[in-house]
């Protein structure tokens, strides 16, 4: 099966780009005098439920306007307590396609409700382009109302994220997360191809429960408790611990907490060099801010400092930036023309127009009971880089066909 996932690294790197403020077809970026020809709405979280994606969606209209002032980008932010105003979610997605102009609709991530935004907006204005950036809805859900959904590669990083953590010398892997987390197909899946993985290599696996930031505790009630209990955990397992958590709002207080106790980072659930560490490790990235290349360097200059090197994670450019940017960038040119609704080939290069240089692999979803490759969701994953190390070629790595083969179980 794993020769089934496609390799793309190869049209990646291919497709070097040099990451900009502007856009390098300039001419078609540029909005008419009576505003833009058409308008693309993408919808993220709000910057404390997963600031990466909103900056994402920044970066578009920063090249492309804002469609409130004559541009091309209409964006707008769903509520934080999404799992409860899922109503609210649907039409607020709904909502954008009224807009004679909307041509296409992202949301990243798309949480719960939107496979039921898109279906709604399919009623009516059947040619707007829904896509979905990490859906948190099962595959075969997302699939029957998108265009197109992208996904991290949850199959493949299940090895690959415990393969890296044996590299570093990890003898136990903590793996955070709750019960609304594990019910998803995508991250259940990966939990128990990361429990098998660590059985085969040589490591323990532990599961831990964290509260859920979408429940009555909200964000600063669930940032607390990984605080209060990562030194409890350090102590229990050992420094020799590489630690993983399934939620962004997890991140930022489990790093902060292993700088100073121990133990190490992978990367997270949707890595970048932003998720976490500026806030674990007081850096200010003002001056740096839309130049990965730099924050990597200034994010990998200061945990070096605190004595983290080498125990620490990330990918070297923002997933959920990515994402938003890229899928942005995509919808933009199959609409102008220059870009195919089904290829992979063109998806790749509107990704890569913000990641130059990283390597990424990925392939179709193939479910799991039929054995059906997807036509409209793609699995990405990019190369690990260790802060102090650096490239770890995990994209290079070839995940054992036993793997693809696990099940999902609740």
């Amino acid at each position: 099966m794993k020769k089934s996932i496609m390799v793309l690294a190869a049209l990646c790197c291919a497709a070097s780009v040099v990451f900009a403020g502007g856009s390098k077809d300039g001419g078609s970026a540029k909005k008419a005098s009576n505003g833009a020809a058409f308008h693309i709405g993408i919808v993220t979280g709000t910057v404390s439920q997963s600031e990466d994606d909103l900056r994402g969606a920044e970066e578009l209209i920063k090249r492309y306007g804002s469609a409130s002032n004559g541009g091309m980008i209409q964006h707008i932010t769903y509520p934080d307590d999404f799992m409860s105003q899922q109503e609210t979610t649907i039409s607020q997605i709904v909502a954008l396609a009224d807009d004679p102009l909307m041509k296409a609709i992202i949301v990243n991530q798309g949480v719960p409700g939107t496979a039921e935004a898109f279906r709604r907006v399919k009623e009516n204005h059947p040619d707007v382009l829904c896509f979905a950036g990490e859906p948190h809805e099962d595959p075969l859900v997302i699939q029957k109302s998108a265009d197109l959904a992208i996904s991290n590669d949850f199959m493949s990083r299940g090895y690959t994220i415990i393969w890296a953590a044996k590299q570093l010398g990890a003898k136990t892997f903590v793996h955070i997360s709750f019960p609304r987390h594990m019910s998803y197909e995508t991250l259940g899946l990966r939990r128990n191809i990361m429990e098998q993985a660590c059985k085969d290599i040589g490591i323990q696996f532990v599961f831990e429960t964290a509260p859920d930031p979408t429940s009555d505790v909200g964000v600063a009630g669930a940032q607390q408790f990984i605080l209060e209990k990562v030194p409890q955990w350090v102590e229990k397992y050992g420094k020799d611990t590489a630690f993983f958590c399934t939620n962004d709002a997890h991140t930022e207080p489990l790093l902060k907490q292993l700088a100073q106790y121990g133990g190490m980072f992978i990367e997270a659930d949707l890595p970048s060099p932003l998720m976490g560490y500026p806030g674990a490790f007081g850096i200010d990235l003002t001056a740096e801010a839309g130049d990965f290349p730099k924050i990597l360097k200034k994010v990998e200059q200061v945990v070096s400092d605190k004595g983290c090197a080498g125990r620490f994670g990330t990918w070297a450019y923002s997933y959920g930036f990515t994402v938003s940017a890229g899928l942005g960038e995509y919808a933009k040119r199959i609409i102008e023309g220059t870009a195919k609704k089904d290829s992979s080939a063109d998806l790749f290069k509107a990704l890569q127009e913000f990641t130059p240089g990283a390597k990424w692999n990925g392939g179709y979803y193939i479910d799991q009971s039929t054995g059906v490759r997807a036509k409209n969701q793609i699995l990405v994953y990019m190369d690990t880089y260790i802060l102090g190390k650096g490239y770890l070629k995990t994209t290079e790595v070839e995940v054992p066909e036993k793997y693809f083969k696990i099940k999902f179980t609740k």
